[in-house]
């Protein structure tokens, strides 16, 4: 319960004592209004409960003013009807001074929690095939799946990380080949992977050239991995879990394979059927747009049954939420993989596939391209190297999932207010500065000090609002799986704060004032070390 959920109660209270029992059209919206004029808050409310009591909005407004002034007291300044029949409410200091108490009295868990239902999810993300470094492709969907589990987990739900190694299949009988060349001192293939990591595989297996391509394969895949994993972890990236998909094909008798398991589970629902020796699934029972085969002719399984297989066995491990977080290159994959995980008996809201647009990287103008194969790629090290952990993450989680991007070298590495994370830390830093100046005290009892009758000026009032905006947007962002939403709450609260800071001296005015303002600062920094923690970057004391 939030002093915004509060007043968003009180509005609605009111409608329903106003209404006598009978009902608005819709939930009323309370909303900040765009223009300082218009009210701290507004509200729709006679506007939608005018036709049930067939009266003009305007005087239902009224009325509704005068039911919300009883509720209130003097938590509420005054009202104003506005235009057709809005309601603008204007709020006395007394009740930003106490909603300034609740951010405070929450803690860490300002915003978070309320999870409604509180789900088991496994997020899937990242994901590459195992036979190359992570480029900045990778990284952009290390970045947001790492964040969205971070901000699920912190809307109460409870969170599995999990990496999907495709260690199975012709890429990697490849990549094994083109191991073995280069131990051979020769050239792979057409279709081979190239590159000096290959090179640098190849000598790290001390028999590469004459072992079985399976094992040179196999081996290579475990030190890519180990590679991927260290790669990721000094990105702020872990997994609980790194699933093989070779481990989808084996059986351990009596068991069947897991494979085979969803083929069984498939049949008893009568979703499968034989045709030309091959077994193919009904996905247009469920809309897809043709039935796909599950096991050629040949006996030889497709990607499709290892990925129902896989969606399957985490099913029954107790997810009751499953987010995929896929490529660019994954469109036409969302329709069948519906359709497949309805025809193993899941319902459509249990699975989630996202698909992540392109990114690239601009250096004086100039864009880089990448080819795992070639060996032309920008890794995540490098990425990593060029501008920090902290820049990196952020400019890859700043803008939507679902916008193509450009993540510019050059603006990165700026310290400067250009630079949003910069601008975002340095807030952090001058507050923690500002409390530091105080002195440990002086906040001690600023924090332990009740909420007074100090008249607010202006910039305290924008600054508690956009605090209090906050549970809100998590909510949005955890809703819409809109990661870039927080980066955008950050930055326009560390604008927010500044504007105060220009405005207001917080340590050597009067103790009422200096007490109040200490605790805005206080709670400034805490919110803006949450939003940057669930975007994974760092909240820096000192700059």
């Amino acid at each position: 319960m939030t002093p915004v959920t509060e007043l968003r109660d009180a509005v609605e209270a009111a409608v329903g004592a106003l209404g006598d029992g009978t009902p608005a059209r819709a939930r009323p919206t309370l909303e900040r209004p765009k223009q300082a004029g218009h009210g701290d808050y507004a509200t729709n409310a006679a506007l939608l409960l005018a036709p049930a009591l067939g009266a003009p909005p305007r005087e239902v407004a009224e009325r509704l003013g005068d039911e919300l002034r009883e509720r209130l007291g003097p938590a509420l300044d005054r009202v104003e009807v506005a235009g057709p029949g809005f309601l603008n409410l204007f709020l006395a200091d007394r009740w930003y001074a106490q909603a300034l108490a609740g951010v405070l009295d929450a803690g860490e868990a300002f915003g978070g929690g309320g999870a409604d239902p509180a789900r088991v999810v496994n997020v899937e993300f990242v994901s590459a095939n195992p036979t190359g470094p992570i480029h900045v492709g990778h990284t952009r969907n290390a970045a947001y799946g790492d964040a969205l589990a971070r901000l699920l987990e912190f809307g109460g739900h409870t969170v599995h990380r999990e990496f999907y190694v495709n260690d199975f299949g012709s890429q990697v009988q490849r990549f094994g080949e083109s191991i073995q060349a280069r131990a051979r001192g020769e050239e792979p293939g057409e279709e081979g992977y190239r590159g000096e990591y290959i090179e640098d595989i190849a000598r790290r297996i001390p028999d590469a050239a004459t072992a079985p391509v399976a094992d040179v394969a196999r081996r290579g895949v475990e030190l890519m991995v180990e590679a991927i994993a260290q790669s990721l972890e000094r990105f702020r990236v872990r997994f609980d879990t790194w699933f093989s998909e070779r481990s989808l094909h084996e059986a351990h008798p009596p068991d069947p394979s897991p494979v085979e398991h969803a083929f069984d589970v498939l049949a008893e629902q009568g979703r499968t059927y034989r045709s030309d020796g091959a077994l193919w699934l009904r996905t247009t029972e469920f809309g897809d747009d043709k039935d796909r085969v599950l096991e050629r002719s040949s006996g030889e399984h497709t990607y499709f049954a290892s990925d129902i297989a896989y969606h399957q066995l985490k099913r029954e491990r107790g997810f009751n939420l499953l987010i995929n977080v896929l490529g660019a290159d994954h469109h036409g994959y969302v329709g069948r993989m519906h359709a497949a995980f309805e025809a193993l008996g899941g319902a459509p809201d249990e699975l989630e596939l996202l698909i992540m647009q392109l990114v690239q990287l601009v250096e004086g103008g100039r864009r880089s391209s990448m080819s795992k194969r070639r060996g032309e790629f920008v890794t995540i090290d490098e990425l990593v190297d060029e501008i920090g952990v902290d820049a990196a993450r952020w400019y890859l989680l700043a803008r939507s999932h679902e916008t193509t991007i450009e993540v510019d070298l050059d603006l990165a590495r700026e310290q400067s207010s250009e630079n949003p994370v910069y601008y975002v830390q340095y807030a952090h830093a001058r507050i923690s500065s500002v409390l530091q100046k105080a002195g440990e005290e002086r906040v001690r009892r600023a924090l332990a000090g009740e909420p007074g009758d100090v008249e607010l000026h202006d910039a305290e009032r924008t600054l508690i609002k956009k605090l209090l905006a906050f549970p809100d947007e998590v909510a949005e962002a955890i809703e819409r799986r809109a990661v870039h939403r927080i980066a955008a709450y950050a930055l326009e609260l560390a604008q927010t704060f500044t504007a105060f800071y220009r405005d207001c001296q917080v340590v050597g005015v009067e103790p009422d004032v200096e007490e109040l303002r200490l605790r805005l600062s206080v709670a400034t920094r805490r919110t803006i070390a949450r939003a940057l923690d669930l975007l994974g970057v760092s909240a820096p004391d000192a700059m």
